[in-house]
């Protein structure tokens, strides 16, 4: 009997606990039999093991193979597990050291040919390793060589790319002593990184008002709702809005990065860049947060530290849209199933933009609207109260006529904008570490501290307009960002005034 043990990984969510794929070799009538909760998937792993160990000119045991992947509750799920069974029956076998093993981790796929294949979820991965990391010397990580560029983002773990199964061997058989056998060497990242491509606010002319509210809720993380008639520029300056972003820390980048590598949307070259996510009003709920069989990340997920638009914000379903009031709240979803329950980061910036009534054209200067007040009170009723309350900011895009259009000058380069709006955010964060719209309601207490003229006006408008204890925080945290964009240490009554101005219900836009 022959034992050989290899480490790699699983994914569940963000995180990829490790797994222990034990391969146990006995006398018998042969066989090959895989335990340890394998989905279809793995299960596969079967011919595709044997065809690869065959066609690499490696030997097959005729015996009976038992691998066992521990631990034995977790769901194991994908191809990543081809090549730690692989090395697991040679090592076993005796036809490479096991000794090593215990130095590294393993993940790939294997094709027939026994050429490795990407794998999604790679920087995850790896990611874990470097935080497993701190408490001992890290393990190398053998990864196909379509994922080193991804997975050597992350510090403090050796990456070992690799074409085929042959390679691996060599390498290992290299460490063992065997001179003619030829080492991988150590990938580090070599991306040639690529500028964000965002459309230039230079494009948009006018709609000062609706430029000033981005740059705001640039500044503080906060959410808006555009709203106004067809072609007044709403979808452009969505569009434009994360070049106003600030640059992403290390830490943001990295997650980030990992939840598109979980569905294979990341790509190196676009490091460090916010993700802008513009789903189609006909997305479903489990769009939006994830789900499905392998409880997979949506597009509030794949937003995290980016932006996600919302156009034609009515014409989703409502039941789509009330899955959006927990993750605005807490910058987290979780996705329970019967077999899995996984947590995804969700802490993105939600923009959306929608027509005032069915038509479009209510309140609009020079085109007569068809609806009635029925239909467009039914039509901003599609948007729940609950929802709306969690929209900081609710600002008009008036129609301009054609003789505005042309005397208007070209807009500001969006550069000069978001400088000003990096300036403001560092001093939000030397403040208080983190962006106003994540402030909690005692540091809303602490940071913003409304004093005589400003409570008094403050507490005016919550009389007069029936606003919740959520609605007063965050026209406070708006009126913060204000203040911020402005180099104010302390509110005045002009900064809550114009947060107060942002909180106007739709009927008043």
């Amino acid at each position: 009997m022959a034992l050989a043990v290899v480490h790699s990984r699983a994914v569940s969510g963000m995180s990829a606990p490790e797994v222990t794929v034990e391969v146990h070799l006995a006398n018998g009538l042969p066989g090959f039999t895989l335990v340890g909760l394998p989905e279809a998937e793995v299960k596969e792993a079967r011919e595709r093991v044997r065809a690869a160990l065959q066609n690499a000119r490696f030997d097959f045991p005729s015996r009976r193979i038992t691998v066992n992947m521990a631990p034995a509750d977790l769901p194991k799920e994908s191809a990543r597990f081809d090549l730690p069974i692989a090395i697991g029956i040679l090592a076993a076998s005796g036809q490479i050291p096991a000794a090593l093993l215990d130095r590294f981790e393993f993940a790939g796929e294997l094709s027939l040919s026994a050429e490795l294949r990407p794998i999604n979820g790679a920087l995850a991965m790896t990611l874990a390793v470097s935080r497993a990391a701190q408490s001992r010397t890290p393990r190398g990580f053998f990864l196909p060589a379509d994922n080193a560029d991804e997975a050597s983002l992350v510090g403090g773990v050796p990456v070992y790319p690799a074409r085929d199964l042959r390679q691996v061997v060599s390498h290992l058989e290299h460490l063992a002593g065997n001179a003619q056998a030829v080492a991988i060497p150590q990938h580090f990242a070599q991306v040639r990184l690529s500028p964000p491509t965002y459309p230039d606010f230079f494009d948009v002319k006018g709609q000062s008002a609706a430029k000033r509210a981005l740059e705001i809720a640039a500044v503080g993380g906060h959410s808006v709702l555009l709203v106004g008639p067809p072609g007044t520029g709403k979808t452009m300056l969505a569009q434009r809005f994360p070049g106003l972003l600030p640059p992403m820390s290390l830490d943001e980048a990295l997650e980030s990065a990992a939840v598109l590598s979980l569905v294979g949307k990341f790509a190196p070259q676009r490091w460090a860049t916010r993700v802008f996510r513009a789903p189609h009003h006909s997305a479903s709920a489990p769009a939006l947060v994830g789900g499905g069989a392998l409880a997979a990340p949506g597009e509030i997920s794949l937003a995290h530290h980016g932006v996600l638009f919302l156009d034609e914000l009515p014409e989703f379903d409502r039941r789509v849209l009330e899955v959006l009031r927990e993750p605005l709240e807490t910058g987290r979803i979780t996705i329970a199933r019967a077999a899995r329950h996984v947590d995804y980061p969700a802490r993105f910036q939600l923009l959306a933009a929608m027509n005032p009534c069915p038509c479009g054209y209510h309140g609009h200067p020079t085109i007569t609207c068809r609806c009635t007040p029925e239909m467009v009170s039914r039509y901003q009723d599609r948007i729940s109260g609950p929802l709306l309350d969690r929209i900081d900011m609710r600002v008009e895009v008036p129609a301009l006529s054609p003789d505005e259009l042309t005397a208007l000058p070209d807009g500001e380069v969006t550069r000069y904008a978001a400088m000003r709006v990096a300036l403001a955010r560092e001093m939000a964060l030397e403040r208080q570490g983190k962006p106003n719209d994540e402030l909690n309601p005692a540091e809303v207490d602490k940071v913003c501290r409304p004093e005589g003229p400003v409570k008094q006006l403050l507490h005016a408008a919550s009389a007069r307009m029936g606003w919740s204890a959520r609605a007063y925080n965050r026209v406070l945290k708006v009126a913060r960002s204000i203040a911020d964009v402005e180099g104010s240490e302390t509110l005045a009554s002009q900064h809550v005034a114009e947060a107060i101005q942002y909180r106007r219900s739709l009927r008043e836009t």
